[in-house]
Protein backbone atom coordinates (compact mmCIF):
# COMPACT_ATOMS: atom_id res chain seq x y z
CA UNK A 1 0.00 0.00 0.00
CA UNK A 2 2.83 2.42 0.84
CA UNK A 3 4.37 2.16 -2.60
CA UNK A 4 1.02 2.85 -4.27
CA UNK A 5 0.61 5.88 -2.03
CA UNK A 6 4.07 7.15 -2.99
CA UNK A 7 3.21 6.68 -6.67
CA UNK A 8 -0.06 8.57 -6.24
CA UNK A 9 1.82 11.44 -4.56
CA UNK A 10 4.10 11.72 -7.60
CA UNK A 11 1.17 11.61 -10.02
CA UNK A 12 -0.83 14.19 -8.03
CA UNK A 13 2.11 16.55 -7.53
CA UNK A 14 3.10 16.34 -11.18
CA UNK A 15 -0.51 16.98 -12.15
CA UNK A 16 -0.52 20.12 -10.00
CA UNK A 17 2.38 21.49 -12.02
CA UNK A 18 0.24 21.51 -15.18
CA UNK A 19 -2.13 24.03 -13.57
CA UNK A 20 0.54 26.67 -12.96
CA UNK A 21 -0.07 29.63 -15.28
CA UNK A 22 2.68 30.27 -17.81
CA UNK A 23 3.27 33.80 -16.55
CA UNK A 24 4.05 32.42 -13.07
CA UNK A 25 6.38 29.56 -13.95
CA UNK A 26 9.46 31.50 -12.81
CA UNK A 27 7.85 32.16 -9.42
CA UNK A 28 6.96 28.47 -9.13
CA UNK A 29 10.53 27.39 -9.95
CA UNK A 30 12.06 29.80 -7.42
CA UNK A 31 9.62 28.67 -4.71
CA UNK A 32 10.23 25.00 -5.57
CA UNK A 33 14.03 25.27 -5.43
CA UNK A 34 14.07 27.40 -2.28
CA UNK A 35 11.74 24.96 -0.52
CA UNK A 36 14.06 22.09 -1.48
CA UNK A 37 16.92 23.88 0.30
CA UNK A 38 14.82 24.30 3.44
CA UNK A 39 13.45 20.77 3.48
CA UNK A 40 16.83 19.22 2.69
CA UNK A 41 18.51 20.88 5.65
CA UNK A 42 15.69 20.61 8.17
CA UNK A 43 14.71 17.11 7.05
CA UNK A 44 18.23 15.82 7.59
CA UNK A 45 18.48 17.43 11.03
CA UNK A 46 15.12 16.05 12.17
CA UNK A 47 15.92 12.51 11.03
CA UNK A 48 19.48 12.54 12.38
CA UNK A 49 18.24 13.74 15.77
CA UNK A 50 15.85 10.78 15.84
CA UNK A 51 12.71 12.90 16.06
CA UNK A 52 10.99 10.96 13.31
CA UNK A 53 11.76 8.31 10.75
CA UNK A 54 10.62 7.17 7.34
CA UNK A 55 10.52 3.34 7.40
CA UNK A 56 9.35 3.03 3.76
CA UNK A 57 11.03 5.47 1.40
CA UNK A 58 12.73 5.83 -1.93
CA UNK A 59 16.54 5.74 -1.99
CA UNK A 60 16.68 4.18 1.48
CA UNK A 61 20.37 3.28 1.15
CA UNK A 62 21.32 6.88 0.33
CA UNK A 63 19.24 9.12 2.56
CA UNK A 64 17.13 8.58 5.70
CA UNK A 65 14.68 11.38 4.84
CA UNK A 66 11.67 10.99 2.60
CA UNK A 67 12.76 11.91 -0.92
CA UNK A 68 9.13 11.98 -2.03
CA UNK A 69 8.02 14.46 0.62
CA UNK A 70 11.13 16.58 1.17
CA UNK A 71 12.34 16.88 -2.41
CA UNK A 72 9.20 16.72 -4.50
CA UNK A 73 5.74 16.87 -2.93
CA UNK A 74 6.37 19.65 -0.39
CA UNK A 75 8.29 21.84 -2.89
CA UNK A 76 5.52 21.39 -5.49
CA UNK A 77 2.91 22.40 -2.91
CA UNK A 78 5.07 25.40 -1.98
CA UNK A 79 5.24 26.40 -5.65
CA UNK A 80 1.44 26.27 -5.84
CA UNK A 81 1.19 28.14 -2.54
CA UNK A 82 3.27 31.01 -3.93
CA UNK A 83 1.69 31.04 -7.39
CA UNK A 84 -1.83 31.46 -6.02
CA UNK A 85 -0.92 33.51 -2.94
CA UNK A 86 -3.61 36.20 -2.30
CA UNK A 87 -1.20 39.17 -2.41
CA UNK A 88 -3.72 41.96 -2.80
CA UNK A 89 -6.13 40.63 -0.21
CA UNK A 90 -6.54 41.50 3.46
CA UNK A 91 -4.14 40.32 6.16
CA UNK A 92 -6.85 38.02 7.53
CA UNK A 93 -7.18 36.24 4.17
CA UNK A 94 -3.39 35.94 3.88
CA UNK A 95 -3.09 34.49 7.39
CA UNK A 96 -5.96 32.14 6.58
CA UNK A 97 -4.06 31.01 3.50
CA UNK A 98 -1.08 30.00 5.68
CA UNK A 99 -3.34 28.34 8.24
CA UNK A 100 -5.29 26.48 5.57
CA UNK A 101 -2.29 25.11 3.69
CA UNK A 102 -0.47 24.17 6.90
CA UNK A 103 -3.54 22.52 8.41
CA UNK A 104 -4.36 20.43 5.34
CA UNK A 105 -0.76 19.25 5.04
CA UNK A 106 -0.59 18.42 8.75
CA UNK A 107 -3.88 16.50 8.68
CA UNK A 108 -2.68 14.46 5.71
CA UNK A 109 0.64 13.79 7.47
CA UNK A 110 -1.10 12.65 10.66
CA UNK A 111 -3.34 10.28 8.70
CA UNK A 112 -0.31 8.89 6.84
CA UNK A 113 1.59 8.52 10.13
CA UNK A 114 -1.29 6.67 11.76
CA UNK A 115 -2.22 4.29 8.95
CA UNK A 116 1.01 3.63 6.99
CA UNK A 117 4.71 3.01 7.45
CA UNK A 118 5.72 6.06 5.43
CA UNK A 119 6.44 8.17 8.51
CA UNK A 120 6.79 7.40 12.21
CA UNK A 121 6.76 10.04 14.92
CA UNK A 122 9.35 9.27 17.59
CA UNK A 123 9.82 12.52 19.51
CA UNK A 124 7.44 14.53 17.35
CA UNK A 125 3.85 15.74 17.49
CA UNK A 126 1.36 17.03 14.95
CA UNK A 127 1.63 20.62 16.19
CA UNK A 128 5.39 20.61 15.57
CA UNK A 129 4.66 19.63 11.98
CA UNK A 130 2.07 22.39 11.70
CA UNK A 131 4.46 25.04 13.06
CA UNK A 132 7.38 23.95 10.87
CA UNK A 133 5.22 23.71 7.76
CA UNK A 134 3.75 27.15 8.36
CA UNK A 135 7.17 28.65 9.11
CA UNK A 136 8.71 27.12 5.99
CA UNK A 137 5.87 28.53 3.87
CA UNK A 138 6.57 31.94 5.41
CA UNK A 139 10.30 31.69 4.69
CA UNK A 140 9.67 30.63 1.10
CA UNK A 141 7.14 33.42 0.60
CA UNK A 142 9.50 36.05 2.02
CA UNK A 143 12.30 34.77 -0.20
CA UNK A 144 10.12 34.86 -3.33
CA UNK A 145 8.92 38.39 -2.59
CA UNK A 146 12.51 39.51 -1.94
CA UNK A 147 13.82 37.72 -5.05
CA UNK A 148 11.32 39.23 -7.45
CA UNK A 149 11.57 42.74 -5.95
CA UNK A 150 15.36 42.55 -6.40
CA UNK A 151 14.82 41.47 -10.00
CA UNK A 152 12.79 44.59 -10.81
CA UNK A 153 15.27 46.99 -9.20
Amino acid sequence: MEWWLLLSVYVTATGMLFFIPKNKIRLAVVAFLFKQIITFLIGLVVVELGLLEYPVRLFASINRTSFTYEFYAFPVICAAFNVWYPSGRSNLIQIGYYVGFSSVMTIIEVIIEKYTDLITYIHWEWYISWITICFSFLLARLFCVWFFVQEKA
